[in-house]
């Protein structure tokens, strides 16, 4: 198998040598206008402080406690993850990273990770960037359970179009499997290539297309979990009326109600017919009343993403003189070209500069298709070459998003210049509802050496602080993590976290499970601890 970086996004092999880092270092020093004349190397894996505690005999076969896996499964990859593995800092890790290849296994994982008195942290691809993977400094033995071995499609039904797939189950682990009987999960994020199921599911992700299905809630049809109570597994419906779901209680869970083992998914045949085109806007709020007015004619476009100007020219989509609109639709059955020329006709203060049909691929999405798919890995070049890279969404409703977009966009720009000197704040519509957006905010600011999570920390608390402020949500598809919970206790009512603390306090009587992310260790409400707080 090929060898994943301990300290960053994706394979080892794919990180880039001295002298590519530093010819890319001159690139974005061009094109940016700031970032180091001198790159630096990734540091050594040190040693890490000895494990606290080991797997016993029946389960050592499934449990590891090298270092550089360990080392891995402490930290997901958010910018403030990636600088401190790319320095060597673990000031918190994990003692005992365990594999189970069944239920069986997970039960008795599980079982003695508590008998032990051990924090119990699911896992899947470890692409959290809001710290939902990493242990509390304060708390003792660490197991975390790595569900990747449980990764395969167990059911397929082609006559209810749904699935049974286990939580293990990549992006393309999982399509592979369903491409064998002609369908698809459809469900894209950025973290595709790692991110799995349950961890989707435990997060609310929210994939790349941007109306219609577009969380993963859309998706789930039944979960099975693990707590340390038994087993919660829903019935597998279309739909129910009998109270309080059990899925809703567990989608967005984070880890800290149960370990999701597997899930029946609500799947669909794969699209062969695909049109798509690109139109510039010279103005930004002729574009956002352009997606509006798509989305809210009942028209469901497969993607109605907007770029502004100054991504549009960061990304290489465009030279900074217009706003972007991509617009796509796709279907396993239909023809679509001619749903795509009416969301045309909502576009008339803009210019279609690409139309495609399938098959066909136009300059600015291609170029935008790629900086999607490469962000990520953008991340740790941009570490090494000395520039800051945050991102942040959140959704607000159509009336509220222009003051909405001026104090996120000021009060961020301001905590740029002030912690960094330089930087730049864009921002683009990911997804559309008929009564609202999710507009998406991009940072990059010059970095001081040795510096940079504190300069991280101001941006993020300005910009956090504004989305609260102004009405938002704190995430839209991120979830909430530790960077996110001082903000998710402001917006979540005060009685809603006595409940879902009882709730956890059921389940979870030792608080086991992944505290402080939503809840507090002791299964209290608010007041969590968190790095940005």
């Amino acid at each position: 198998m090929r060898k994943l970086k301990h300290w960053g996004w994706g394979y080892a092999d794919e990180q880039p040598g001295l002298d590519q880092l530093r010819e890319t270092a001159g690139f974005l020093r061009a094109h940016l206008g700031f970032g180091w004349e001198e790159p630096e190397q990734p540091a050594p894996l040190p040693r890490l402080r000895p494990a606290r505690l080991r797997p016993p005999d029946g389960l050592a076969a499934i449990c590891s406690l090298d270092d550089e896996v360990r080392a891995r499964h402490s930290y997901g990859r958010s910018y403030r993850d990636v600088v401190r593995g790319f320095r060597g800092q673990y000031e918190s890790v994990t003692d005992v990273v365990a594999r189970p290849g069944d239920e069986r296994e997970l039960e008795a994982v599980l079982e003695w990770a508590i008998g032990a008195g051990a924090i119990v942290i699911p896992y899947g691809g470890g692409t959290s960037v809001v710290g939902g993977v990493e242990a509390p400094l304060d708390a003792g033995a660490v197991v975390t359970i790595d569900m990747g071995r449980m990764d395969r499609v167990l059911e397929a039904d082609d006559v209810s179009l749904s699935a049974r797939i286990q939580a293990g189950a990549s992006g393309p682990r999982l399509e592979e499997q369903l491409a064998a009987h002609g369908l698809t999960l459809r469900h894209y994020p950025q973290s595709f290539t790692f991110q799995t199921l349950g961890g989707a599911i435990a997060t609310r992700a929210g994939g790349h297309f941007a109306t219609r299905q577009t969380h993963i809630d859309d998706f789930v049809e039944s979960v099975r979990a693990l707590t340390p109570s038994g087993w919660w597994e829903s019935r597998r419906l279309p739909g129910s009326g009998a109270g309080i779901s059990p899925d809703r209680l567990l989608l967005g869970s984070e880890g800290t109600l149960g370990v999701i083992s597997e899930a029946w998914m609500r799947v669909m045949r794969r699209p062969s017919h695909r049109a798509s085109a690109t139109v510039r806007f010279s103005r930004w709020w002729d574009g956002v009343a352009a997606a509006r007015a798509v989305v809210q004619s009942g028209l469901t476009p497969a993607n109605c993403r907007l770029i502004d100007a100054d991504e549009a020219r960061l990304t290489f989509a465009g030279d900074g003189s217009a706003a972007l609109l991509l617009l796509a639709f796709e279907s396993d059955s239909l023809e679509v070209e001619e749903l795509l020329g009416q969301a045309l006709t909502f576009c008339d203060a803009g210019e279609v500069s690409e139309r495609r049909r399938a098959g066909d691929r136009g300059e600015a999405a291609e170029s935008w298709r790629e900086s999607f798919t490469r962000a990520p890995y953008l991340r740790d070049t941009f570490v090494a070459v000395g520039v800051i890279s945050e991102t942040f969404e959140s959704a607000i409703t159509w009336e509220r998003f222009p003051a909405f977009h001026e104090r996120v966009i000021e009060w961020t720009r301001a905590a740029v210049v002030s912690a960094c000197g330089d930087g730049s704040v864009t921002c683009r519509l990911t997804h559309v509802y008929p009564n609202g957006c999710a507009p998406y905010f991009t940072v990059l600011a010059p970095a001081r050496r040795g510096e940079e999570l504190e300069q991280w920390e101001a941006v993020k608390r300005a910009a956090s602080d504004a989305v609260i402020e102004s009405g938002g949500t704190i995430t839209h598809h991120h979830a909430v993590g530790r960077d996110h919970r001082p903000w998710y206790d402001r917006q979540r009512p005060d009685v809603f976290a006595q409940a879902l603390a009882a709730a956890k306090r059921a389940v979870d009587p030792a608080g086991s499970l992944n505290p402080g992310v939503l809840i507090d260790a002791g299964g209290g409400g608010g007041g969590g601890v968190s790095s940005s707080s």
